[in-house]
């Protein structure tokens, strides 16, 4: 085939046709014989390889531009992968190997092999290629480009690590110091509660009694008997002031009776206040649960926020406390049916904050849900307290 070939290519219309269908084409080509050497090449080939067309024909092309890998180590003609593609009859593309100019310099190449074929035999093979230098420095770039981008963004990620190490370490000293807080705010409030009973309701205690030996003795002056009267109930009045400031710094039912005694009472003082409706429904199972004394001040604590806000702000009429064991997890809800609010999506003023903190600080989940005109409810969760 390939003598009719060559025959067929000194024909001046097939070889115009030819040439014109070579020049054509942007990328090198060049066809092989079975021997493989070069049967034509166009000028952008032989331009690419510093080769002009005449100097390639019929020149052995793996001996002259493929010999040898890219680091230079010589390649056998049988490892070469275009002969062994038109010797199995197939195709082939690769694009991992270099090819070699004039000058001795390689350059980075892709290339296809396609067998020529004779009827069923194999005749030669047309081999197109480029030179991929261009796109090889612009994939260098690009992973070099990435490799950055990485680097920066693990130097990134392990500084908002850091951030995030920073902010959750002074997130849990801050919750530590409200806690602390707290505390110290309560043993300070039992402190004063124990010097205003002994000291202030003693001496309105010893008044009283003064002031009632005093009337015994001067029964029969009307006028120092209505005096002495009104400084009676006037003490009575300071006694029952001294009790409500007692039950506000420290309720005395929360440290003998324990918690639910204690909220019973709180709703009971509540109930009444501005036409204000209270009630609390606790099982005999919870009744029978203790806490501890640090939570049971604590859920104390916000129930006293939650009515304090609700006589407030709220404009109820009704207030339900409902306790109950869901499992092993307690879970105590407070409904109004007041005008309700607009929950935040985080807690801004400070009651609301304070009952959040209180229950994070004995591990506890505080969720007020609310809408405007809908009443509010408040449910305090602590898992896995219940026996």
């Amino acid at each position: 085939m390939f003598a009719d070939l060559h025959h067929l290519s000194h024909h001046a219309a097939w070889r115009r046709q030819l040439e014109m269908l070579l020049e054509s084409a942007g990328e090198g080509i060049y066809g092989i014989d079975l021997r493989g050497r070069c049967i034509f090449i166009n000028s952008a080939g032989a331009e690419m390889l510093g080769y002009t067309p005449d100097e390639v024909l019929g020149r052995n092309m793996h001996y002259l531009i493929h010999h040898s890998h890219p680091d230079s180590a010589l390649m056998p003609v049988h490892d070469c992968r275009i002969f062994k593609a038109f010797k199995e009859g197939r195709s082939c593309r690769v694009e991992d190997e270099v090819l070699w100019r004039r000058d001795g310099h390689a350059f980075p190449a892709e290339y296809a092999s396609y067998p020529i074929r004779d009827g069923e035999h194999v005749v030669g093979a047309v081999v197109t290629f480029n030179d991929i230098t261009e796109r090889k420095h612009t994939e260098a770039a690009l992973r070099a480009a990435h490799c950055e981008l990485e680097r920066r963004v693990e130097e990134r990620t392990a500084e908002l690590s850091a951030a995030n190490g920073r902010l959750r370490q002074a997130s849990d000293a801050l919750r530590r110091l409200s806690a602390h807080m707290n505390t110290v705010r309560e043993e300070e409030r039992a402190h004063i509660a124990r010097d205003i009973h002994d000291d202030l309701g003693a001496s309105l205690t010893a008044m009283q009694l003064e002031l009632n030996w005093l009337r015994q003795r001067l029964s029969g002056d009307d006028k120092v008997c209505a005096h002495i009267d009104a400084a009676l109930d006037i003490g009575q009045g300071a006694m029952g002031a001294v009790r409500r400031i007692l039950n506000d710094l420290r309720p005395g039912v929360l440290d003998h009776l324990g918690l639910w005694a204690a909220l019973e009472c709180l709703l009971q003082e509540t109930d009444g206040r501005g036409g204000l409706r209270c009630t609390a429904t606790i099982p005999a199972d919870v009744e029978r649960c203790r806490l501890g004394r640090e939570a049971e001040i604590a859920i104390y604590r916000v129930a006293q926020e939650v009515l304090t806000n609700v006589q407030r702000h709220a404009g109820a009429r009704r207030v339900r406390l409902f306790a109950c064991a869901d499992g092993q997890d307690l879970v105590i809800r407070i409904d109004d049916d007041g005008r309700g609010m607009q929950v935040p999506a985080a807690p801004v003023s400070f009651g609301l904050l304070g009952m959040h903190e209180r229950a994070r600080a004995i591990g506890g989940r505080l969720e007020i849900d609310s809408a405007p005109g809908f009443g509010t409810t408040v449910t305090l969760t602590l898992p896995e307290v219940v026996a």
